[in-house]
């Protein structure tokens, strides 16, 4: 049996002028078990998301990497609760920000964010959906079980 199989990849040269970056980025692969052009890709792409929406950072975590305000949640925490309610996007910021003792304009930051890569933090949303019904399931069989 044969498939076709088509991966493009773009391929980029760097030159490091600033002293020891390029050890950085080698000592950074080494610690993640991850390749040099791995790590540098991750780090081109999260740089380049950071710079088009300022307050927002990257951080690992159980479930990898994921888009975060600096000073607060994850997106995704922020995006969730916000789909859920009513009103325009300003009213559902302020009352948002108002129960997570957050700013507007940060939570302004992660439905920007979301607005770019819905995709991504959708994913993230629908993780967490499925481990929370996991674990309820598993405390209530626990209680189930064990109550007497």
């Amino acid at each position: 049996m044969t498939s076709d199989y088509n991966v493009t990849v773009t391929v980029l040269s760097i030159r490091f002028r600033r002293p020891g970056s390029y050890d950085r980025l080698k000592h950074r692969a080494a610690q993640g078990a991850e390749s040099i052009s791995a790590v540098g890709e991750r780090l081109i792409d999260e740089g380049l998301r950071m710079e088009a929406h300022p307050g927002i950072v990257f951080r690992s975590g159980p479930s990898g990497r994921r888009a975060g305000l600096a000073a607060g949640p994850d997106v995704w925490e922020i995006v969730g609760p916000m789909r859920d309610m009513t009103g325009s996007v300003e009213e559902r910021a302020d009352r948002l920000a108002a129960q997570l003792g957050l700013a507007a304009s940060q939570v302004r930051t992660a439905s920007r964010y979301y607005a770019e890569f819905t995709d991504e933090i959708d994913a993230e949303i629908a993780q967490n959906d499925e481990m929370a019904d996991l674990e309820l399931a598993v405390w209530e069989n626990e209680r189930r079980l064990l109550s007497g």
